[in-house]
């Protein structure tokens, strides 16, 4: 192990633990930081993370750590894999133990309440980080800690950062492409979780394949206007952080989000469905801050705006899926 790199990952939920083990198995010397300290002592004692990530054991080689002060001595890179809606109260109070001008590697999903910032600027905010590149794609917690092979994407804008982070994953069985389109990639990672609640509604309504590819192939179309309007590639969308995500994350019986949406076709409560599990489904928040952003900038998205009308007005999701189908009908939209 001594030729690896020294890593700290922030967040000990599933992510954070799957990118653990296969950084550990990658050489690297690895400590996984956790916000919440009697159940990281529990992690460090058993050896595992039955909350988040059931059956995976952690090797002894991993640090489990509750304290940042200090940080890991020799920190070459800082993954952060905690929940958009918590980064930035979780970074506020370790800014002062954590160097920013490490190589920090943004694993969230999600865009913040109220700013409407990503979790990379939010990095850079309370870090004061000069080197942030975004991983996303389709990568489940549970496959990943399972060494199923797995493709994601690392970006960053120069493309140095992201081909750094491409570069720890070597010889493992992720493997990691890269590209200079941060925001895109960053996006689609976001984005996605929003039709994937969408997906999942349909499914628990008890409509077919039809309906949930019908919602995959127009919610890549709302991905792409908005992301476009950001300033984002539009290839990037055809790729892994964009419908590869968008895929996995709508069909996948382990994607929070699509089980959210799932009960609420079943005629659950939102308040009971959240309270219901410690696992956090990003897109429930993020879809209120994409339809903000969407209506900032004049971006039609018809689905985040059902979704959102379902999650928040209370509106019946039978109702939702009559007033989608109910659209003026118009020449389908390719965006290219």
């Amino acid at each position: 192990m001594s030729g690896g790199r020294r890593i700290l990952i922030l967040g000990a939920g599933g992510w954070g633990t799957a990118l653990a083990l296969v950084l550990n198995e990658a050489g690297h010397r690895v400590s996984l930081w956790g916000h919440d300290p009697q159940y990281t002592r529990f992690m460090a004692a058993a050896r595992g993370n039955p909350k988040y990530l059931p059956k995976a054991e952690i090797p002894g080689e991993i640090e489990i750590i509750t304290s940042l002060d200090p940080a890991p001595e020799g920190l070459e890179a800082i993954f952060s894999a905690i929940p958009s809606q918590y980064l930035r109260s979780a970074l506020q109070p370790l800014r002062a133990q954590l160097p920013g001008s490490v190589a920090i590697i943004s694993c969230s999903k999600g865009i913040e309440r109220g700013t409407l910032l990503f979790p990379s600027e939010i990095l850079r905010q309370e870090l004061q980080a000069s080197r942030v590149a975004v991983l996303s794609g389709p990568s489940h917690a549970e496959e990943v800690a399972r060494r199923l092979p797995t493709a994601l994407v690392a970006a960053s804008s120069p493309l140095e950062d992201a081909g750094f982070a491409q570069r720890l994953f070597a010889a493992t069985r992720v493997r990691v492409y890269t590209s200079t389109d941060h925001r895109g990639v960053e996006l689609g990672g976001a984005v996605k979780n929003i039709i994937a609640i969408a997906a999942g509604i349909s499914d628990g309504l008890g409509f077919g394949d039809n309906s949930r590819s019908a919602l995959i192939t127009r919610g890549a179309a709302e991905i792409t206007r908005l992301g476009l309007a950001l300033g984002a590639r539009r290839e990037t969308f055809s790729g892994l952080s964009g419908i590869g995500d968008l895929i996995t994350t709508c069909t996948s019986e382990h994607s929070r989000n699509r089980r959210v949406g799932f009960r609420l076709g079943r005629g659950e409560k939102l308040p009971d469905i959240l309270s219901s599990t410690p696992m956090i489904a990003e897109g429930v928040e993020t879809t209120r801050s994409v339809q903000q952003l969407a209506r900032r900038l004049g971006v039609e998205m018809p689905i985040t705006q059902e979704v959102h009308s379902v999650l928040y007005e209370g509106k019946p999701p039978e109702q939702a899926v009559e007033a989608l189908l109910a659209r003026s009908t118009k020449e389908e939209e390719i965006i290219r």
